[in-house]
């Protein structure tokens, strides 16, 4: 459980900085995101010990792993869209903050809390710090 929680805090820091850059995506999307990643990753390693002597059983946590960030990338392409006339391609930054988020659910989800917050500074650096390089 404390797992579920600190995936859900760590996604809600970054969904809250989401929300204040007015993006669509903010911060109940990512908290989401965060949280289900979690819970897939947790639940693949349960399954992994419960199968454990059981030859009938196949469990492979790298499969959920790989299922979760399949998954999360038809939700962020769902955030990107096409300005029509101009060519230009919005929400790509919203899509990848939301696929980031997965992963560090994912992280907190196999118990690396450490490099879940690293993970979740950096995401925060790059989004709110490396704007004003855009500008």
């Amino acid at each position: 459980m404390l797992r579920l929680v600190l995936a859900t805090a760590l996604a809600g820091v970054v969904g809250w900085e989401r929300e204040q850059a007015g993006r669509a995506a903010g911060l109940r999307t990512h908290m989401l995101v965060g949280l289900a990643a979690a819970l897939y990753t947790a639940l693949a390693t349960l399954a992994l010990a419960a199968a454990q002597g059981d030859v009938g059983m196949r469990a492979d946590p790298v499969r959920v792993i790989q299922a979760v960030a399949i998954g999360v990338g038809f939700l962020g392409g769902g955030a990107i869209s096409a300005a029509r006339g101009d060519g230009q391609v919005l929400g790509l930054t919203t899509a990848a903050s939301i696929w980031t988020t997965a992963a560090v659910g994912i992280t907190v989800g196999i118990g690396q809390y450490l490099l879940a917050a690293v993970a979740t500074v950096l995401q925060l650096v790059v989004l709110r710090g490396l704007a004003r390089f855009e500008r």
